[in-house]
């Protein structure tokens, strides 16, 4: 069995080790700024979680000296996806050297498509104590969720239940529900015409846009039941972010308030500076380019994001939502909007749990 050590505390000399995972700059299996291998971003990742057996990505910081504080993220893909692309979709890793980030990023076990269900629960909550035990609990300073479309669909669910509820500081949803009021949908309607569904191998098919009622996964578990019990709002307390593209909405775009912000009594939605990118993200759904949708994502390519805030959350929380003006919902995160979600992130205050 892979070594689950944290082993370079002791000798500067010596890499660091967790997990089985040795520390590398850059990470290992990154994808080049374009054209990113399919085989690269279907991988799965070389920490193993050794009560389960099964891998995942673990990134962290190379410099990480003992005793100092980190902000924990687990991310989660989205349905028919693979951890090494969300991984690239939204790269987290490219900066947590800067921001001292530790990354888990997990796989679900679901035979194709690939979709996280009550069956992965275990495996995620091993993950976390695998993170807390290593890394040191008083040094974990904050805990978000981060989830892209089901993946979303799945950080809401479990940030209800009792193992997740007592740790977890935030949820960052990347087109994966908005908690107080979801915009519209956009125009998905040809993402199926003539092509059928798209392969769950495929290196960038990372979830599904709406979800049938009849849609079953393992254990039985229908997933339009589950998404329609999550409507309610949780009633447990942490600071929310969403995110998504600006095609992925009707023309209406995001709600102006948010009934999230006004149960945690934050201020009117306030707009903050745009974020401008001029180099694109890293992948793209390669399988929905002929003919392409405006709403599931082109290929990717510069672009600005809108940032909204409500101000003035109780106990230091954040609320906000960020929209990536004429993106869909397969094109990867470009670095200065993923680095701004970073810093909204971390700036929340952290609560005693």
């Amino acid at each position: 069995m892979i070594a689950v050590a944290l082993t370079a505390y002791a000798k500067k000399s010596a890499p660091l080790e967790v997990a089985g995972v040795t520390c590398q700059t850059p990470p290992p299996l990154h994808c080049p700024d374009a054209d990113c291998p399919g085989k690269m971003v279907t991988e799965e990742g070389s920490a193993i979680e050794p009560k389960t057996g099964r891998e995942f990505f673990l990134d962290y910081p190379c410099n990480l000296k003992k005793g100092e504080k980190v902000t924990f993220i687990l991310s989660l893909h989205g349905f028919g996806s693979y951890g090494n692309w969300t991984r690239h979709y939204f790269p987290l890793m490219d900066f947590k050297n800067k921001y001292r980030l530790v990354i888990a990023t997990p796989n679900a076990v679901a035979p194709p498509p690939k979709a996280w269900t009550p069956v992965d629960d275990e495996y995620l909550q091993n993950i976390v104590n695998l993170v807390y035990d290593k890394f040191g609990k008083e040094n974990i300073k904050a805990f978000w969720l981060v989830g892209h479309s089901q993946g979303g669909m799945t950080s809401n669910r479990i940030i209800r239940t009792d193992f997740f509820k007592q740790r977890v500081d935030g949820w960052l949803s990347l087109s994966g529900g908005r908690l107080g009021a979801n915009p519209g949908r956009g125009n998905f309607s040809n993402l199926t015409a003539g092509r059928g569904a798209a392969p769950a191998t495929s290196s960038a098919t990372s979830a599904i846009p709406s979800v049938a009622p009849g849609v079953r996964l393992a254990g039985g578990v229908n997933l339009g039941a589950a998404a329609a019990a999550l409507r309610e709002p949780p009633s447990n307390e942490f600071s929310f972010i969403y995110e998504t593209g600006q095609n992925e909405m009707d023309s209406k775009g995001i709600p102006e308030t948010s009934d999230w912000a006004q149960k945690l009594g934050c201020g009117a939605r306030v707009r903050k500076p745009d974020v401008v990118d001029t180099k694109p993200g890293y992948v793209y759904d390669s399988t929905r380019q002929d003919p392409g949708s405006d709403a599931w994502g082109r290929l990717p390519r510069p672009g600005t994001a809108e940032v909204f805030e409500y101000p003035h959350c109780s106990g230091g929380r954040i609320v906000a939502d960020v929209v990536r003006e004429g993106k869909g919902h397969t094109e990867g995160l470009e670095p200065h909007v993923t680095e701004q979600l970073i810093k909204l992130m971390l700036s929340a205050k952290t609560l005693e749990k």
